[in-house]
């Protein structure tokens, strides 16, 4: 028996704290039945309770009992929605009682584009290996690559060769010159990464969507029958997404930033938040996100704060810089286009005339020949195998590659009148950051509402992380004026054995291009090879060091001031002036905007129109 004028009573709340809990006083004539009684309604999920005390205190305060319980009660359920909101929003939507602005927030995705997914992959089930008992065995890591191509050397892979469709590998055969590690009492004291995003389903309405398509309801109608090593497409769909990411891709960014950390992890403050930026298209925005959880684990935004920035026209940014580039969407900048259609129809005319011979009244061309060819590295990325890839021999994937080369080239190298400018703006900001200022004029692309801030274009990182496209980045390194990707490339051939412009080892899905800034004591010198340790006299000295898909870039082959050293670094100072006239270099104003006509391929060398 409770005490006298004391009611002990067990209250269980529903669990969801979102239920409304309602109290009510019970008339003269309930009190006997139910003194108190409290219905806790649960949408139906639960039958209502009722709870009675053993024992009913005075009348008088008996209302100020139920007054201050209910009370109590939804003091606990509004701390409770304030907490689920917290959790929810904390990491993109205040800083104590600050909103924070729209260009840090991730969630929502803004202007994200297309975002079609596309058949699930079976791979377990449709992996056609081994292809013979001579065969050695190779597991699938994830992708499907051991393919019997014909007269392919030992070891010579066909996914090393798909221009910026290959899935990512380190730069196989670097850019003549050696790798060296720093010498002792040397350190890296900067980095910055410009990352391209990871493998993903062609873009919107490409060629090969369009023939893959028209493919598939050709068979689909019993319009067509085919035969032999191409008696696969009889059953085949056409079943790839658009845009977004492919789970390889996921993984190309995740393996980036735990490679990341391992090289670069001591450079991170722990006591900062790093600011990394990004473009607001989904592919952009989740390759940045899993490049940050490979590299600071999945709590990555307790380390780093992730600014996108718009992607699409007429919005100026600097990581999609043809966005507010007018001309480099025209056909004054296609040279490039039109040197590839050149070299497709030399190295592709054996290939269709085999595959004709199998396609019964299906009248192959040579651009259906080359779609063809492209499906390729987009099913392998998205199922982990394709048939599509071995009906080709191992020269004509070599052909396939070089004419990637040449549409690169004449669209966003120096073959091209826009190929500077597209880079421009992130070679400013580079340089903004390399000497401290803001930039608070608009000169190019860049976001001058971001960049004349320090919160959204901080000067004192140690680490820098900005992700971007393939083609940008190509323009950034001819912005950046590093000739010796400038030399013409013949488009009737024969393929250059020597070349350095091979965009399968430029700009694959997962490109990256590191540039490090290195403190050394002394100056370094300039031949390593002997003793890779040796200084030489004088004091402090910082160098700037380009890697490209983890291999060093020579500066030395592009600035003749930097000397032919054979660790490709280059003395900062010495670097820096070499770009000091690279924004007029670039004539971005005309480039982009300026009223000239289409000129052959390579009649333009620097990048920019003819004067």
């Amino acid at each position: 028996m409770a005490p006298k004028g004391e009611a002990y009573k067990e209250l269980h709340l529903p669990e969801h704290a979102d239920i409304p809990l309602q109290c009510r006083e019970v008339r003269s004539g309930e009190e006997e039945e139910a003194p108190y009684t409290y219905l806790l309604e649960a949408d139906d999920r639960e039958p209502h309770q009722q709870l009675t005390p053993p024992s009913q205190p005075p009348r008088g305060r008996k209302s100020t009992v139920t007054m201050l319980i209910c009370l109590f009660v939804l003091l606990i359920l509004g701390l409770l929605s304030l907490a689920l909101d917290y959790v929810e929003d904390s990491t993109s939507t205040s800083i104590g009682t600050t909103t924070i602005p729209q260009y840090f927030q991730t969630t929502g995705e803004s202007f994200a584009g297309p975002t079609a997914t596309g058949r699930t992959p079976f791979l377990a089930q449709n992996d056609p290996v081994p292809f013979g008992a001579s065969r050695s065995f190779v597991a699938n890591t994830p992708l499907e690559t051991a393919l019997p191509i014909i007269g392919a050397p030992q070891n010579a892979s066909i996914f090393h060769l798909m221009g910026q469709l290959s899935p990512y590998f380190p730069n196989p055969s670097g850019f003549g010159v050696d790798e060296y590690s720093l010498p002792r009492g040397t350190t890296i004291t900067q980095v910055h990464v410009l990352h391209r995003h990871g493998s993903r389903y062609p873009t919107t309405d490409a060629a090969v969507e369009r023939f893959g398509k028209a493919l598939a309801e050709l068979v689909a109608g019993g319009n067509v029958n085919f035969t032999g090593a191409l008696s696969f497409v009889n059953p085949w769909t056409y079943g790839l997404g658009a845009e977004i990411l492919v789970p390889v891709g996921r993984q190309e960014l995740f393996d980036s930033g735990v490679l990341h950390y391992y090289n670069y992890g001591n450079l991170y403050n722990t006591s900062t938040k790093i600011i990394a930026r990004t473009t607001t298209q989904d592919r952009m925005l989740k390759s940045a996100e899993y490049f940050m959880a490979g590299f600071f684990g999945l709590e990555w935004t307790r380390n780093a704060t992730l600014e996108p920035i718009i992607e699409g026209d007429l919005f100026n940014n600097s990581l999609a810089g043809y966005d507010n580039c007018n001309n480099s969407n025209l056909a004054v900048a296609e040279g490039g286009t039109n040197a590839s259609t050149q070299w497709q129809n030399v190295y592709l005319r054996n290939a269709t005339a085999r595959l004709q011979s199998m396609s019964g009244n299906f009248q192959w061309n040579i651009s259906d020949t080359f779609n063809a060819q492209t499906l390729c590295p987009y099913e392998t990325v998205a199922y982990g195998y394709s048939d599509w890839c071995d009906l080709f021999t191992y020269e004509e994937w070599l052909g396939f590659e070089y004419s990637i080369d040449l549409s690169f080239a004449g669209n966003n190298y120096f073959q091209s009148p826009t190929g500077r400018a597209v880079g421009i703006g992130y070679v400013e900001e580079l340089l903004a950051r390399l000497n401290s200022h803001l930039l608070t004029t608009a000169t190019a692309q860049d976001n001058i509402t971001l960049d004349n801030n320090t919160v959204t274009f901080p000067l004192n990182q140690t680490l820098y992380f900005d992700f971007s496209h393939d083609t940008n980045i190509a323009a950034v390194l001819t912005a950046l004026g590093l000739k010796q990707f400038a030399p013409l490339l013949p488009a009737q051939g024969p393929i250059p054995s020597n070349r350095s412009l091979i965009v399968s080892h430029l700009q694959p899905f997962g490109a990256r291009v590191d540039i490090e800034i290195i403190s050394a004591p002394h100056p370094v010198s300039a031949t390593r090879r002997d003793n890779p340790d040796e200084y030489s006299d004088g004091g402090p000295t910082q160098y700037i060091h380009f890697l490209i898909n983890q291999r060093t870039l020579p500066l030395g082959k592009s600035f003749p001031e930097c000397g032919q050293r054979t660790d490709g670094w280059c003395e900062l100072p010495t670097f820096l002036n070499t770009q000091k006239d690279s924004l007029a270099k670039a004539r971005y104003d005309e480039s982009c905007n300026g009223d000239y006509a289409a000129v052959p391929y390579g009649t333009v060398t620097d990048g920019v129109p003819l004067s």
